[in-house]
């Protein structure tokens, strides 16, 4: 039976199954090739979720059930065919792309962070996006070197 005769169980059904796409940045979408992995095993787990939603026999449930699969297949095929796979850091002389940073803040925290790519940022897990405020600042800098960041200063401990 076509779609088009099957009736929505309500407002909210429509809207479960019309999920927004996800935002996508305006910035290039470099990646580390870690993060190039890791979008492509996003890309296959929402392809996945969306076949198993697609053998549900009701129709709405089916279609509340691959929307958000649906959805993400179509970010993370998209953030693929726009990944710019970066080279590992040449040096450890300046902050670069995928360089792991350790810095001191002067209220005395000294944090490590991994500059990476959108997708693959996580400040819990050590990995900051190479457009956040705190890595823009560190790119180009040396061991040593104190800027500031947020009206807080940073010194450079370490470059890996």
């Amino acid at each position: 039976m076509s779609v088009a005769f099957t009736k929505e169980e309500s407002s909210e059904t429509a809207a479960e199954t019309l999920l927004p796409d996800r935002p996508v940045s305006p910035h290039p979408n470099l990646v580390t090739q870690e993060g190039f992995g890791a979008l492509e095993r996003q890309l296959a787990e929402a392809r996945a979720a969306y076949e198993a939603a697609s053998t549900i026999e009701d129709v709405n449930e089916k279609r509340r059930q691959s929307a958000g699969p649906l959805r993400d297949a179509r970010y993370f095929a998209a953030r693929l065919s726009t990944a710019q796979v970066m080279p590992a850091p040449a040096s450890s002389e300046t902050v670069a792309f995928g360089s792991t940073v350790t810095f001191a803040r002067e209220d005395g925290r000294v944090q490590t962070y991994r500059i990476v790519g959108e997708d693959e940022a996580d400040p819990k897990a050590g990995s900051i996006s190479y457009v956040s405020p705190v890595a823009r600042v560190l790119i180009g800098k040396a061991v040593g070197d104190v800027l500031e960041s947020s009206g807080q200063e940073l010194e450079i401990l370490r470059i890996a």
